[in-house]
């Protein structure tokens, strides 16, 4: 049995090594940094989080909650290392992320199977290859990846990351701790705006200066990462129906919900740094300092981070994947993370954990494990590999792209909760039958 080269050391690169040694296969792992970065990474370690610490929400009502149980009793790298550095985030699951970059690479380089090389990858090797280079794979090896598919051209995208302040120079006169309908315990720092706050505030946002960027419209921003300006444009009120709803937020100072409220989060462990949520941002840093500072709580706010945007790219992967992640054209390349078309976190490893146990069952001559889409893994690659309708475009994981439950439930949460309990029922069944 020959070994396989992974190449990129990000979240999806990692899952898949992990669960190709864990099966027995020697891996040789391709990572660029730190002799080359990308305009996103700051870090010299594996499954850098170039934007929130959120893993968003861990609630078996929601999709990704629901893909993050189904890593877990897969015996996913990512969601054990995700859940031993957890900050607290309410409903959600938060790391401290350079606590979680540290822990995947320490276990990924003290893996006996598992081979690091510390350079730039800028072909395709022979034999089995996971290409999860991200959407920001450089530009020698997306020369290689195109001429994979001379009559089409990769999709992109833009992408953006939040500001990062500390809590120490957050007004907590003006802020108050709690989470948005009492979900969890109170851990989001929440700053209240007035309506002629939120005016004046937006009415700066909108005219404030941006960073030029080669190729940005408004209409290439993935909707999930929208940067905060961007949403201002769109409407007077789009942003209070967006990250700053200030539905559950009742202030204990007057008693009411305010008119908007900015929320941060924790950003480390420690508590001494927190995230803007949902500030998505391209604006020149002097004005993100100058239009943020107008929030009252962020009047004397100390940015260690200030937002980034940048180009995703993506493959048109209906026309070019199959439900494993394989090149239909050359099945001895797969592909894995944010460049197939899976968006977030937690989808992308998710693609890595089902690429590695995929690839890993033929090399050692077993029958496909063959996720259903009645799973939430099994439905990223359905969709992925053919799901879509119309135009290809980034995709969270949803329960709107899983298999239906054939009957009627009332109550989307009791509908949404009955599909995690068959999509963890078939899992589970999976494990013994194919003893994965």
């Amino acid at each position: 049995m020959t070994g396989v080269t992974v190449i990129g050391a990000g979240l999806a690169g990692c899952e898949a090594a992990w669960q190709l040694a864990e099966r027995g296969v020697d891996v040789r792992l391709v990572e660029m940094k730190p002799q080359k970065r990308t305009p996103a990474h700051v870090s010299d370690d594996f499954a850098e989080l170039v934007c929130s610490n959120s893993l968003r929400s861990d609630e078996l009502t929601n999709a990704v909650g629901l893909l993050k149980e189904e890593m877990r009793r897969l015996n996913g790298l990512i969601i054990s290392c995700a859940d031993a550095t957890r900050v607290p985030a309410g409903g959600a699951l938060a790391v401290d992320r350079a606590a979680f970059a540290r822990m995947i690479t320490e276990r990924i380089r003290s893996h006996g199977r598992i081979t690091v090389e510390m350079r730039e990858a800028d072909a395709i090797p022979e034999g089995t290859v996971i290409v999860a280079t991200g959407p920001l794979t450089s530009d020698a090896l997306a020369a290689k990846l195109r001429a994979l598919d001379p009559e089409g051209a990769p999709l992109s995208f833009y992408d953006a990351a939040a500001p990062i302040v500390t809590f120490d120079s957050i007004d907590m006169e003006s802020a108050y701790f709690a989470s948005r309908y009492g979900k969890g315990t109170a851990d989001y720092v929440n700053c209240p705006m007035t309506r002629e706050e939120y005016t004046a505030f937006r009415r700066e946002l909108v005219s404030a200066q941006e960073a030029e960027i080669h190729g940005f419209d408004d209409g290439g921003v993935f909707e999930g990462c929208m940067p905060i300006e961007v949403m201002a444009r769109r409407g007077e009120d789009t942003m209070r129906y967006g990250p700053l709803k200030p539905v559950g937020l009742i202030d204990p100072g007057t008693g009411k919900e305010p008119y908007a409220v900015v929320q941060l989060r924790m950003d480390n462990a420690a508590g001494t740094i927190y995230n803007i949520v949902g500030f998505q941002t391209h604006l020149k840093f002097g004005e993100q300092k100058r239009v943020f500072s107008m929030i009252p709580a962020l009047k004397n706010a100390e940015f260690v981070r200030y937002g980034v945007m940048h180009r995703n790219t993506y493959l048109d992967s209906p026309r070019l994947l199959d439900r494993y992640y394989r090149l239909k054209s050359d099945p001895r390349i797969r592909f894995a993370g944010q460049m197939t078309g899976v968006e977030g976190y937690v989808e992308s490893a998710a693609s890595g954990l089902l690429v590695g146990i995929e690839t890993a069952r033929e090399l050692l001559g077993l029958p496909p494990a063959d996720f259903p889409a009645e799973t939430a893994v099994g439905a990223l690659a359905a969709y992925i590999s053919g799901g879509s309708v119309g135009g290809f475009q980034p995709m969270n994981i949803n329960f709107g792209i899983m298999t239906p439950l054939g009957y009627k439930v009332k109550g989307k949460r009791n509908k949404n909760a009955a599909i995690s309990e068959r999509s963890l029922h078939l899992i589970e069944e999976k494990k013994r039958e194919a003893e994965i």
